[in-house]
């Protein structure tokens, strides 16, 4: 669940930079540089590129965090509405605490308490460390 929506998210930051980049050089875009509207659609961008890879990592383990996924795709998705409509911002709790506790789920092991074995395989490592049963 996490590579696939890490993926999607790095194509969504693409996209967006890529539509951004269009008219970045002039320099009253969207109220100009310094502009909340502006800022809040370039964090959403980075966002998406950053939460993303975020989500890749945690795809290579054994622990997926559905928290982590909620928390990457409603960051960006708040930071668009945002610059489209101030009242928005009000949601940014959504995001924020969905990634806290995605990591605070992480930094304890995932749901069953269980540290995840980290291999730098990626994810067919961990299918075959569990079907040879752990044996390496």
């Amino acid at each position: 669940m996490n590579w696939i929506i890490g993926w999607w998210l790095i194509l969504a930051g693409f996209l967006s930079g890529a539509v951004l980049g269009l008219f970045f050089h002039r320099d009253g875009f969207l109220g100009g540089y310094g502009s909340f509207q502006r800022r809040m659609l370039r964090l959403g961008h980075i966002a998406c590129a950053a939460l993303g890879m975020l989500n890749l990592i945690v795809g290579l383990s054994p622990v997926a965090s559905l928290w982590l996924a909620v928390g990457s795709v409603t960051m960006p998705a708040v930071c668009f509405l945002t610059a489209w409509r101030k009242p928005f911002r009000h949601l940014f709790f959504v995001p924020v605490v969905s990634l806290v506790v995605g990591v605070i789920i992480m930094l304890s092991g995932g749901r069953d308490g269980a540290r995840p074995s980290i291999t730098l395989g990626g994810p067919r490592s961990v299918v075959a460390e569990k079907n040879d049963g752990g044996s390496k």
